[in-house]
């Protein structure tokens, strides 16, 4: 079983956070899902990734303006639903690597589909 460091401990528990912190905060459209969190070696700065569904330059635009108003707030959630010693500065971004990946798996299986007709 692999060992987890401090930082990967307290980006586990940072994204667990946010992730809570949005599902109860923003409204489902478009629906937000953080897909994993970057700490900064000091601690200070953390980006979180996110997507959104439906995929929509528009609706991640919203989605990011939203998340960067309640920045200041998702800070307030962390300092209460943590033990963290430093509350990071909060960054947020659209994961455009995880929709890469998903594009990449939906062509794979119509790959496999039609391989297998």
């Amino acid at each position: 079983m692999p060992t987890f460091d401090r930082h990967d401990r307290a980006a586990s528990l940072i994204r667990e956070i946010a992730a809570t912190f949005i599902r109860q905060e923003a409204n489902t459209n478009p629906l937000i899902t953080v897909t994993r969190v970057s700490v900064a070696p000091d601690y200070r700065r953390v980006t979180v990734f996110v997507t959104t569904i439906p995929e929509d330059a528009k609706k991640e635009a919203d989605a990011l303006i939203f998340l960067q108003r309640q920045a200041r707030d998702l800070r307030q959630y962390i300092k209460k639903k943590s033990n963290l010693k430093i509350i990071p500065h909060l960054d947020f971004e659209i994961d455009y690597g995880e929709r890469h990946r998903q594009h990449i798996d939906e062509i794979a299986r119509e790959i496999d589909a039609t391989d297998n007709n």
